[in-house]
């Protein structure tokens, strides 16, 4: 599958949009002001034990303070090593292909491994939300091309995406050798490593530069921790553009277009030292100035603009509804203008084949995390459940994040949970709407124009004038004068007043005013 990626960087901000098979697939996006700090080491201090969460707060110097679980603690500082087989990877707080270490089921309370004033060192592995801390752990991993390093525990392990048993068997031996070599010679190389996938079929030499560059980095940063004040930040992770080409770039990108030439020699740099064999393949993009941008040209902008809204169509004339909750994201398949040839069943398994691919790739573009419940169109035959599981499977296989897929229930939903590392596209690019707040819904004109007429028959017997003034938004103004004038009539006649109503854009769509004059 032929894959491209675009950059389009400026003193503001940085946009980053991956593509395969010419369609947009994931999409990054990180603004000068505003940088994540998944990845960045801090050294913080303990403000709060919470026994009955198992849960810790962590001063790092933030807005909001860290969250940190008993799990990221124990695992790190009791030595345990990793609750997971040889085919599972550690957390990555980089959104690679890992999945999540667990403390074993006799882990220790929190309270009896960190207390109130205590320092230590942590990784954020989760950026804070509106109304949430950033989380993070004590387990640190610092991502090289080939391979994660684990400082702080004993570990070897290789990405589950490296599917041959024989070639997992080889990596895991050269790890092994690499390790046991490096630990009669420095203790600086001590540790746990992981390979990633981009490491599948490199050679020895290749990993073992990787892990002495990682390692140098560890010994840096842990002096220069000892010598930090509490909060501080001790190691600031690369900036966007240099961490997805570091996490996403290999043999499968035909060609990376750089919109920015200075992102772009910062890239051919960072490449001719960790896979110089790429390097040709990234582009300065010298289309001319004040000209249509590189998002423009490729389609971009206008898939962002369908990201943010609710309905996605389908070739077909089916349609996706896309509802992201508070608690989790529901996604609603629907036959729409699709009616099929032959039956209902064969409509439905026609629908639902071509959704869910469509509903993968915009999880991916749109980065929905947590809880995701997907109602399919209710099919009779296991075997076409069957069909339409498989495929959403094989579509859930491309995505990066680690999630897991429970099968499609009699009422036809299906339950997907995926890791969420940051703000998804939604909350990154929009606010709340001032008349909903949240909710996608105002007061129609209808209903504005009786609360209204309500508040109006309550100065029945206190009007000392012959007239009032009503100041309403608009569109509530178009209405009382034509579908809604005989609230007006009503009145009117019951007040005995002549009623002026008078336009104001700048009022609030429900709000409104009423005077005597």
């Amino acid at each position: 599958m032929a894959h491209k990626m675009l950059i389009e960087s400026d003193p503001y901000e940085t946009r980053i949009a991956v593509l395969e098979e010419d369609r947009l697939t994931e999409l990054f996006l990180e603004r000068r002001h505003h940088r994540g700090v998944v990845g960045n080491v801090y050294k913080g201090r303990v403000s709060r034990v919470l026994p009955g969460m198992q849960a810790a707060f962590v001063d790092i110097g933030l807005e909001r303070d860290a969250f940190l679980y008993v799990a990221d603690v124990y695992v790190a500082d009791l030595g345990e090593g990793l609750a997971t087989d040889d085919e599972a990877e550690l957390s990555s707080p980089n959104g690679d292909d890992e999945s999540e270490g667990v403390s074993s089921p006799g882990a220790p309370s929190i309270d009896s491994l960190l207390k109130v004033g205590q320092e230590l060192l942590v990784q954020v592995t989760k950026d804070p939300l509106p109304n949430k801390g950033a989380r993070v752990t004590t387990q640190i991993t610092l991502p090289g091309r080939f391979i994660v390093y684990l400082p702080t525990v004993s570990h070897v392990g290789v990405s589950r995406k490296i599917e041959s048993e024989e070639e997992r068997t080889r990596l895991r031996g050269l790890l092994e050798t690499v390790l046991a070599a490096s630990a009669s010679g420095s203790a600086a190389r001590s540790g746990g490593v992981i390979v990633r996938t981009a490491g599948e079929n490199r050679d020895a030499e290749e990993l073992a530069a990787d892990l002495d560059y990682l390692a140098a980095l560890w010994q840096r940063l842990a002096r220069r921790a000892e010598t930090a004040g509490v909060p501080a930040l001790v190691h600031q992770d690369f900036d966007l553009a240099l961490r997805v080409v570091r996490d996403l770039i290999s043999s499968e990108f035909t060609v990376l277009w750089v919109d920015g030439e200075e992102t772009y020699t910062r890239i051919v740099e960072f490449l001719g030292q960790v896979q110089p064999q790429l390097a040709p393949r990234v582009k300065l993009d010298t289309f001319p100035s004040g000209e249509r941008g590189l998002f423009d040209r490729f389609g971009i902008e206008r898939e962002i603009e369908a990201a943010l809204k609710p309905k996605v169509w389908l070739k077909s004339g089916g349609y996706l509804v896309i509802n992201p909750t508070e608690a989790l994201v529901a996604i609603d398949v629907n036959t729409g203008r699709f009616v099929g040839k032959h039956n209902l069943e064969e409509t439905a398994l026609a629908t639902n084949l071509e959704a869910v691919a469509e509903v993968v790739r915009q999880i991916r573009v749109r980065d929905l995390g947590g809880i995701i419940v997907l109602d399919l169109i209710d099919m009779m035959e296991p075997a076409n459940r069957s069909l339409v599981f498989a495929a959403l499977e094989a579509e859930l296989k491309k995505d990066r994040s680690k999630n897991k897929v429970l099968t499609i229930s009699e009422f036809g939903l299906v339950e997907i949970t995926r890791k969420r590392s940051r703000a998804n596209l939604e909350r990154q690019l929009t606010q709340s709407c001032p008349y909903c707040e949240g909710s996608g819904r105002i007061k129609s004109v209808a209903t504005i124009s009786l609360s209204l007429r309500r508040a109006l028959l309550k100065l029945r017997g206190t009007v000392a004038s012959k007239e009032l003034l009503v100041r309403v938004h608009p569109e509530v103004a178009r209405a009382l004068q034509q579908d809604e004038r005989g609230i007006l009539d009503e009145v009117e006649r019951t007040l005995a007043v002549s009623v002026i109503v008078q336009a104001d854009a700048k009022l609030h769509h429900s709000s409104f005013d009423i005077l005597e004059l």
